[in-house]
Order: C-alpha cells, then sequence, then structure tokens
C-alpha cells in the first residue's frame, strides 16, 4: 500500500478524471498538490505528462494559510516502464507509484505484482493475464 497519501488527506475526494487510458500503464505516480480549485484540471508543471487527477465535493475546505486545496494528481515521467520498458523500473516501481486499476477516489491505490514488474500473481496467471516483460 502507497503510505505517501494519508487516506484523512483523500476524504473528500468524489471523482477521478483519467486523460487518458490508464488500463495501459503498469503504474502511475500519485502526489498531493496544492491547487487552487476543488475540481477542473490542474495546471501540470513536472517533466513527463499528468494521466489524472481527483475532484474534491463541496465540502472540502481550502487550507486557512493559503487557500488551496490538496487534491491527487496522476503522472508518470520520461523514464517511466511505459516508455522505457527496459529501463530503470522495469521490475520494480518508484516510491510513489501504485498500480491504476487500485485506484477509486478515496482509495490510496496499491503496489501490485503488475506495478512492481512481475513475476505475475497466481490470480493473474489463472486469468491469462500477461505482464509485459
Amino acid at each position: 500500500m502507497s503510505s505517501l497519501i494519508d487516506a484523512d488527506e483523500i476524504s473528500r475526494e468524489v471523482d477521478l478524471v483519467w486523460l487518458e487510458d490508464v488500463a495501459q500503464l503498469d503504474y502511475v505516480r500519485q502526489s498531493l498538490d496544492r491547487l487552487p480549485t476543488r475540481k477542473g484540471k490542474p495546471a501540470y508543471h513536472r517533466d513527463g505528462r499528468m494521466v489524472g487527477y481527483a475532484i474534491l465535493g463541496p465540502d472540502a475546505k481550502a487550507s486557512r494559510a493559503s487557500g488551496t486545496f490538496r487534491r491527487r494528481v496522476f503522472w508518470v515521467l520520461p523514464h517511466d516502464r511505459d516508455t522505457e520498458p527496459d529501463g530503470l523500473y522495469a521490475k520494480s516501481a518508484p516510491a510513489e507509484a501504485v498500480d491504476p486499476r487500485t485506484l477509486e477516489p478515496r482509495v490510496k491505490g496499491y503496489k501490485t505484482e503488475r506495478s512492481e514488474g512481475g513475476p505475475p500473481s497466481l490470480a493473474m496467471q489463472e486469468l491469462g493475464i500477461q505482464l509485459p516483460l
């Protein structure tokens, strides 16, 4: 389980918006960003690309100090497995990465055999799911 995201910090999420088909990604990176709004596509200031973001409900409160909201943003970097399958993360995943299939509003997400680069679990083998090795 990703320990970088506190369950209380995502308790006001009502939806996740995906900007691309994350079923094709073994993992996505997630972070809590300070954003000026509860919803809408946030600005993106990292290398790589944003693949999704969280929408907060109307009961989410802005920080008294900054007036911003903490929202999850999902992203991948240019050297991640989707673009460099034999690169640095061929058989592992970065600390902030989770399998996008385990993400839902208010759910932190998990590392899985798939996100870690294998080997496939018995359940995956029974379902005929192949890892891109």
